[in-house]
């Protein structure tokens, strides 16, 4: 079963930077809705084991605009190489897949 819906996450380093992507996301309706939250993370970055304080992104969206959102955070993001993965949504809430549907542009008694 192919996904019809799909949330794009990545994270940025400032609230500011995080509130400019998310904001743009809903604005563009590339993303009917955009989750924003600070975390901690520890990874590898040439040879080195890092700790940043970050602010996770989570935006839902229709499957279809997933590779446009990707777009989208790569030309706009800070990082040399940012974290965006995308993750299918199987199943959720009808009512509010049916509105995820319209705030990202497509009228959903049509599709």
């Amino acid at each position: 079963m192919a996904a019809k819906f799909v949330i794009v996450s990545t994270t940025i380093d400032s609230t500011e930077k995080a509130g400019w992507l998310g904001r743009a996301m809903v604005e563009m309706r590339l993303a009917a809705c955009v989750h924003m939250m600070p975390i901690a993370s520890v990874y590898r970055w040439k040879g080195e084991i890092k700790t940043a304080e970050e602010y996770r992104i989570l935006a839902k969206t229709r499957a279809d605009l997933a590779d446009s959102l990707v777009e989208f955070i790569k030309e706009n993001h800070t990082h040399e190489v940012p974290e965006i993965v995308v993750t299918p949504i199987l199943s959720g809430h009808k009512s509010y897949l049916h509105w995820l549907t319209e705030e990202t542009g497509q009228n959903p008694a049509t599709d």
